[in-house]
């Protein structure tokens, strides 16, 4: 009998408030979203430095006859036969390295029609122009100052290049993006929060006279209470039930098919399924707890149970 009359009051509350409950729910909905959308993006980058890193080269690029004229650091000429042993050599004594592979001249250049057929540069381009150079994968690829400090400056080298450089300006764009989105869920969030006190502010005074009489015949403030925290979680709990559908839907469109950027962009780790199936109890749990918390601290300030 005293859930039935539990579950009346949480009908006759969420009918009362209609208009302020809607906007609960869309509030909860999108700013769970946002954070597991946040938590997605987090994992995405993770996957992709794992995957990216593990495969990164650092590069050193040898002086051909024509970087003599161009660049100081080829103002000695063109890399001798001699110079490339011994870089060779010294490379495959440091235990930083884990492969060295030679790229030559007419292979740089094909690799370069490769990349870039379509460039109107390629038509100007000779493979004579085309550097020479090592490829070299590191055991630990944070260790690149160590090859950079080591060729850098020395006869015939024309540059050190690391890869992970370029990475690391994508993670920390990706990484800003981020925020971006956390910073906008904790907005819509406190919103939420803003809503779910309200209504329940508004919903208890509506029915002061029934908690008034309530207490009269000597209800526990518990019972009193448990109406209201129930609405909030009810409207929470849909709300975050519409997050985890934005969620899924939000993956199986944009990676899997109508945008298919796992068929598009196929060079990229995407994450999988298990990553979005893991985050979907964690936002329904926050969908409840997070309301009905709230809803509990506004009663216990504007309800005198």
């Amino acid at each position: 009998m005293r859930a039935q009359f539990v579950l009346s009051e949480i009908g006759v509350g969420l009918r009362r408030n209609l208009t302020m409950t809607f906007a609960v729910i869309v509030s909860v909905a999108l700013s769970l979203a946002l954070f597991g959308g946040s938590l997605l993006m987090s994992d995405q980058v993770s996957t992709m430095k794992g995957y990216w890193y593990d495969k990164v080269n650092v590069s050193i690029f040898l002086c051909n006859k024509h970087d003599a004229d161009s660049d100081v650091n080829c103002a000695k000429g063109a890399v001798t036969e001699d110079q490339k042993k011994q870089i060779l050599v010294d490379l495959k004594k440091m235990p930083v390295v884990e492969t060295v592979s030679y790229e030559s001249q007419d292979q740089a250049y094909k690799h370069y029609k490769e990349q870039f057929g379509n460039s109107p540069l390629v038509g100007s381009l000779t493979p004579d122009q085309m550097q020479e150079s090592y490829r070299i994968k590191l055991k630990d690829p944070q260790k690149y100052k160590v090859i950079a400090s080591a060729f850098n400056g020395r006869d015939g080298v024309q540059s050190v290049q690391d890869q992970k450089g370029i990475l690391d300006n994508l993670f920390q764009l990706l990484n800003l993006m981020n925020r971006a989105a956390l910073g906008v869920m904790a907005l819509m969030l406190l919103v939420a929060l803003l809503l779910i006190v309200n209504t329940v502010r508004v919903s208890a005074f509506s029915r002061r006279r029934e908690t008034g009489i309530m207490r009269l015949v000597g209800a526990s403030g518990f019972y009193i209470q448990a109406p209201f925290i129930a609405e909030a979680a009810v409207a929470g709990l849909i709300g975050g039930s519409l997050a985890c559908v934005f969620l899924v839907a939000g993956r199986y469109f944009t990676i899997d098919h109508g945008m298919a950027l796992s068929a598009k962009l196929q060079l990229i780790n995407f994450v999988g399924w298990d990553a979005v199936l893991t985050k979907l109890p964690l936002i329904l749990a926050t969908s409840v707890l997070m309301p009905s918390l709230a809803a509990f601290f506004a009663l216990r300030k504007y309800l005198k149970v």
